[in-house]
């Protein structure tokens, strides 16, 4: 049929599946919002009011839902207002479509100082993706949308891009719409490969596993508690695998509590991870244990790990080929008592770092165990990331090695759009929210059931800390903050105080029983730094880990 390219834009988005698109109009994109109209009953147009909460609120919907999220933002400015966003989803290997706008097509590449305008705006868009096209004519538009999805379902998924000039967008032509991009689970592995491995980590003394965030992307939560069972295989979560296995589980531990257990090992599986600390250094190694790394990127099973065996593939399809092979086997020990004893030893060091163990402890005990907790880079949220007891997939986000300061707001906004019958909790330091806190008004305008918790120190509090530890001295770390609970009120919210983790235990369960908006504010001091629990190169002392198996030779 014959239409416009933003109608052709809009109708092959929601051929794709699309229900939800976060963006901001501007006069590059009037053909692509206007063609939105004509879908309007099948596609929701939400309207942050900064395009870096576009692509932060696209990045949380994605994260949350494991549908893809759209994001669209005009050229230049608009763009490079997104680009924090889009770097964030792409360190959490999240599915976010990114369609920009762009300066009329026969001026692209001249530097004639068109509106909108920057340099090579196609490479600034490949930076934070995994793959970008720039639509030529309109009869493209369908064929490439198509293409953006099949490469978010297939390989590793990561932010993919779409520029489209205006006059692309306003010139019509004949279109051919195409169904719906499939899921691909890449298993180009023989079989006989496969056999080996099970026969491996049948006969090895002590297998691991160390799941990463490909668990959770490939949706194989209970295959791989079936294959940890079978083995009785501890389960060691990264920061973005957490929730793969419930913390429930008696053989699911954190990062934290892999450094009891990796140094037993004689077989580590990778499974979905990049598997190295935020130095860049392998997050173990010894000569006398074998590494099998799983995962889609060839790139993340060579150095600076340590050498083992590489499967290119998804980690869903792996974890199945295993448990069809571990079927009926059942390892002769079990290891729920020794990870039992190695998580009462992280509840020992954890229980140090107050008062935000006693804050993580009022925030899970407020939220149900499919409520979603968006994780700030704040002294609470720094602790929470191994802390916070993760009972379903896909219930805490964190925004992964990029450590975008500012994310979490926009991003638990964007969870719960795409969530609406789950409890969304945001917290964040006044520092992080000063980032996006304009957003109150898209709050406002939406009403998510969503509560955001702020923590008030007055001060970036982690770079002070760290200032007056190492430099004796501060600068730059002090905020002029507004009254948090008083401008929340002024959008119309509702908001209160609180000044212990009693305190906001009792507003949160309250909070959360209305279906609705809400804002707490936290009134804190000074903290202490978590960071020889969550970083094995801190500087700090670190406590010496049990030895859970008696054996002699603990660490290699």
């Amino acid at each position: 049929m014959e239409m416009t390219g933003g109608q052709a834009l809009a109708t092959q988005l929601v051929a794709e599946g699309v229900t939800d698109i976060f963006g901001i109009p501007g006069v590059q994109l009037d053909w692509a919002t206007d063609g939105l109209l004509d879908v309007a009953d099948r596609l929701r147009y939400l309207t942050p009011r900064h395009e870096q909460a576009a692509s932060y609120m696209a990045d949380g919907y994605a994260r949350t839902t494991g549908r893809e999220g759209v994001c669209m933002v005009v050229p230049g400015p608009g763009l490079l207002n997104a680009m924090a966003g889009l770097a964030t989803a792409y360190a959490c290997n999240s599915p976010v479509l990114c369609i920009t706008g762009q300066i009329p097509s026969q001026h692209i590449g001249a530097d004639l100082g068109m509106l909108h305008e920057v340099r090579n705006q196609s490479a600034i868009l490949g930076s934070v993706s995994k793959w970008q096209a720039l639509a030529r004519r309109p009869e493209d538009i369908p064929g490439l949308v198509h293409e953006a999805f099949r490469q978010m379902r297939s390989g590793h998924s990561r932010p993919v891009g779409l520029e489209i000039p205006p006059d692309v967008l306003a010139a019509r032509a004949n279109m051919s719409l195409l169904d719906a991009a499939p899921r691909q689970a890449a298993l180009d592995i023989e079989a006989t490969e496969l056999d080996t491995l099970a026969q491996q980590l049948k006969t090895a003394r002590f297998p691991i596993i160390w799941a990463g965030g490909g668990v959770l992307a490939a949706r194989a939560g209970d295959t791989l508690q079936q294959v940890a069972e079978a083995l009785q295989a501890p389960v060691v979560m990264s920061d973005n695998g957490r929730g793969a296995l419930s913390s429930r589980h008696a053989l699911a531990t954190t990062a934290l509590g892999g450094r009891c257990l990796l140094p037993h090992a004689d077989l580590v599986l990778v499974l979905g991870s990049r598997f190295v600390d935020g130095q860049g250094r392998p997050t173990h190694q010894a000569p006398g244990c074998r590494y099998v790394y799983v995962n889609l990127e060839p790139s993340h099973a060579g150095a600076p790990r340590y050498p083992g065996t590489a499967m290119v593939a998804d980690a869903g399809a792996v974890l199945q080929a295993l448990a069809e092979r571990l079927h009926g086997h059942r390892a002769a020990e079990s290891r729920g008592s020794a990870v039992a004893q190695v998580n009462a030893w992280c509840a020992q060091q954890i229980d140090a770092i107050q008062p935000q163990r006693r804050y993580v402890d009022a925030l899970r005990a407020a939220i149900p165990d499919d409520g979603v907790l968006v994780s700030e880079l704040t002294q609470v949220g720094y602790l929470a990331n191994i802390a916070y007891p993760v009972y379903t997939p896909r219930s805490l986000i964190t925004p992964g090695y990029q450590g975008t300061l500012g994310y979490g707001f926009a991003t638990a906004l964007g969870a719960a759009m795409g969530n609406p019958q789950r409890a969304v909790v945001s917290i964040n330091g006044d520092g992080g929210f000063g980032w996006n806190l304009q957003e109150l008004a898209t709050v406002a305008r939406y009403r998510p059931r969503l509560v955001t918790v702020v923590f008030e120190d007055g001060a970036f509090g982690n770079v002070r800390r760290i200032q007056s530890q190492v430099f004796k001295r501060e600068i730059g770390t002090a905020l002029c903050n507004p009254d948090f609970a008083a401008l929340a009120r002024a959008f119309g919210l509702s908001a209160t105080e609180v000044d212990s983790p009693e305190g906001l235990a009792s507003e949160l369960t309250a909070a959360l029983a209305v279906q609705g908006p809400s804002v707490i504010v936290a009134k804190v001091g000074v903290m202490p730094g978590p960071w020889h629990l969550i970083h094995t190169f801190s500087k700090a002392p670190h406590p010496a880990p049990p030895n859970p198996l008696g054996d002699p030779m603990p660490f290699r």
